[in-house]
């Protein structure tokens, strides 16, 4: 599990593209990795990946083909910065909100305003998951915890301050920007808490 709470904006310093599936190399940047093994899992730009190897401030992880068909991955290259958190412990703060790091699809960035001290984004859900998402919700962009500040339809709207936008990668977002979307895992067990009732509703 993950808070959304980016703790470092790291960068890919390699890529391997196989035929079905991608690896990738990450200079964490300033994420502490002495405390990272084999086998921990990092959230990166959202998706929960698996570390497989170590080196200094150098982790890899490889991209199942699950993920890449699903998730934004696939468009990354060489020098692209991504959004990186570590696995929640117990003794963490809960800072942002109970995140999987499993995406639930991709979105597009519709538009982008700068007003006074803030930036506007106005981005458009897959139709499958806009009906969880809600006005003073929580969602998760490209693995940044944030509130929901609209909806409307598919699309929904985000206000942010300048630390969000210079401590994280939603700062280089525009419009046509492709975004890995997570939404809060209270609005899917509700709703199969209420299928159900839902099911028993219906007139025979």
């Amino acid at each position: 599990m993950f808070t959304g709470i980016i703790k470092s904006v790291g960068s890919i310093s390699a890529l391997v593209q196989g035929e079905q599936q991608m690896r990738l190399s990450i200079d964490a940047g300033t994420l502490p990795l002495t405390d990272v093994k084999l086998g921990d899992s990092i959230a990166v730009s959202g998706p929960c990946l698996t570390v497989t190897s170590l080196n200094g401030t150098v982790f890899t992880v490889d991209v199942s083909p699950e993920t890449l068909a699903h998730t934004s991955l696939g468009r990354l290259t060489v020098g692209s910065r991504v959004n990186l958190e570590k696995a929640l412990s117990l003794a963490d703060r809960l800072g942002g909100h109970l995140v999987s790091g499993h995406v639930d699809g991709v979105g597009e960035v519709q538009v982008r305003e700068t007003r006074e001290d803030y930036v506007y984004f106005r981005i458009r859900a897959p139709r499958s998951i806009a009906r969880y998402i809600a006005h003073k919700g929580s969602i998760c962009v490209e693995g940044v915890s944030l509130t929901v500040n609209g909806v409307e339809d598919c699309g929904f709207e985000l206000l942010l301050i300048p630390h969000t936008l210079r401590e994280t990668t939603l700062g280089e977002l525009v419009a046509g920007s492709p975004v890995n979307l997570e939404v809060d895992l209270i609005a899917r067990y509700l709703e199969r808490m209420m299928l159900p009732r839902i099911e028993a509703d219906k007139p025979a």
